[in-house]
């Protein structure tokens, strides 16, 4: 399941806070800004829904933290989840298998982050697609929802992360939002 929300501010986000757990609640409150509050509680109000919706689940959900840091459900160890933001969008994505998302802002192309991060392949694609940045974004989300899969981040070569790749992956563009998001889930029994 994955669920979208382009709402950020159009909650009563104090409302939001006395919804989720002590433990989301002091990590949104350790963002500075209120916009990262927003998306913070956005985040976790819509794996909550997911959690309610998919599996029963009305319980405020705990997480736990792998080697990498990436989050899991105490008591649910059948349940993965992800969570991504950006400017226009807040993602959440639920499954029975290990599940990555990413949602980006479509921004101006620029060549020398391609060259850093896109392999050969990759950048042919960018430069002959009739819209470069989406082209550039499309690509990036499929990377960074593989690397939030696997709970690895953004700490190896990124060049080579789709290299021989065997994911499933989703791609939908919201041009008319401004934004880009990637689901990425493993085929089958497998983890990874």
């Amino acid at each position: 399941m994955v669920l979208i929300d382009e709402h950020i501010d159009g909650f009563d986000l104090a409302a939001g806070l006395q919804e989720i757990s002590e433990q989301r609640r002091e990590q949104a409150l350790r963002f500075k800004f209120e916009r990262g509050q927003r998306t913070c509680v956005l985040a976790y109000l819509l794996l909550k829904r997911a959690l309610r919706e998919e599996f029963g689940i009305t319980e405020n959900p705990l997480f736990e933290y792998g080697e990498h840091g990436k989050p899991s459900i105490v008591g649910h160890p059948e349940i993965f989840f992800n969570l991504s933001h950006c400017k226009e969008a807040v993602a959440c994505a639920v499954s029975r298998r290990p599940v990555g998302i990413d949602v980006e802002s479509v921004r101006e192309y620029k060549e020398s982050l391609a060259r850093y991060t896109m392999n050969s392949d990759e950048l042919s694609q960018i430069l002959s697609a009739k819209c470069p940045d989406v082209a550039f974004i499309r690509l990036w989300t499929m990377k960074e929802a593989r690397l939030k899969l696997t709970g690895e981040g953004i700490s190896r070569d990124m060049k080579q992360v789709l290299v021989g790749d065997n994911h499933n992956y989703t791609t939908v563009e919201c041009l008319e939002k401004g934004y880009v998001y990637t689901v990425c889930e493993s085929i089958g029994d497998g983890l990874f």
